[in-house]
């Protein structure tokens, strides 16, 4: 296990998460790599869990008081675990004065200790960081992954749902989980039925793909005054025409 992690990759694809499964992971004692026991003191202690795994937001927590302050308590062993776990989240943002303290803790970090840092913007770590981490490259999740995602959800809610429909959010949200599971958060408030593509395009401010066909065959026959017309309804319906593409 190296002593150091970055996770790099775009808003929603699970940076996080997979830290905290990751922390979780190393520290249960019959772990067979993919699932905890659920029998082991780490396991069954979770209140204590907080107190070796530490998660830090790097967006409001950016200076060298933070880094200096987790730089004096490294040295505490674990409460229960076998490691200590430091996740530093948007680690981009930390300051040059902030990087340089972590710097001294990466270079020589106890044996117990494991940083795990997630950033959006990897180029933006100074490149002493990324030397001294293992990095991974998260990707985008594909639209059929969070369309199943999002039918699990609806079913464990006993939502009723278009295929479609789910699929659309899914192609919304364009690779990030979180954004797609708030479009549909906010569809089920808005509908007490079927969720259908409708649904989702007046939620969103979106248009079909059927009035952009429709919009296009307009300006293909130069018919000005349909053209005017639709623009008009998207207007006064609030949907913006710069998400006309």
């Amino acid at each position: 296990i190296n002593h150091a992690y970055l996770l790099a990759g775009p808003r929603g694809c699970g940076k996080t998460t997979i830290a905290k499964i990751f922390a979780q992971l190393v520290n249960c004692e019959n772990s067979d790599g993919k699932n905890l026991c659920g029998e082991c003191v780490f396991c069954t202690h979770l209140k204590e869990q907080a107190m070796d795994i530490i998660e830090m937001d790097a967006a409001s927590n950016n200076g060298v008081d933070e880094i200096r302050e987790i730089n004096n308590k490294v040295n505490l062993v674990p409460s229960i675990g076998k490691y200590k776990i430091y996740i530093i989240d948007e680690v981009h943002m930390l300051t040059i004065g902030a990087f340089n303290a972590l710097l001294k803790t990466l270079e020589e970090p106890p044996s117990h200790v494991i940083f795990i840092l997630a950033t959006t913007d990897p180029q933006k770590v100074p490149i002493t960081i990324l030397s001294r981490c293992q990095r991974f490259d998260l990707k985008k999740i594909s639209s059929n992954k969070i369309s199943e995602r999002l039918k699990y959800i609806c079913e464990q809610e006993n939502i009723k749902y278009e295929e479609s429909a789910l699929l659309e959010i899914a192609k919304l949200g364009d690779g990030c989980l979180r954004d797609s599971i708030s479009i549909l958060d906010q569809v089920i408030s808005y509908t007490n039925e079927t969720i259908t593509i409708d649904d989702v395009h007046m939620v969103n401010g979106t248009i079909s793909l059927k009035e952009i066909s429709n919009l296009m065959n307009n300006v293909i026959t130069n018919n000005l005054s349909n053209i005017i017309n639709s623009i008009t309804d998207y207007t006064n319906q609030g949907k913006s025409v710069i998400k006309i593409n």
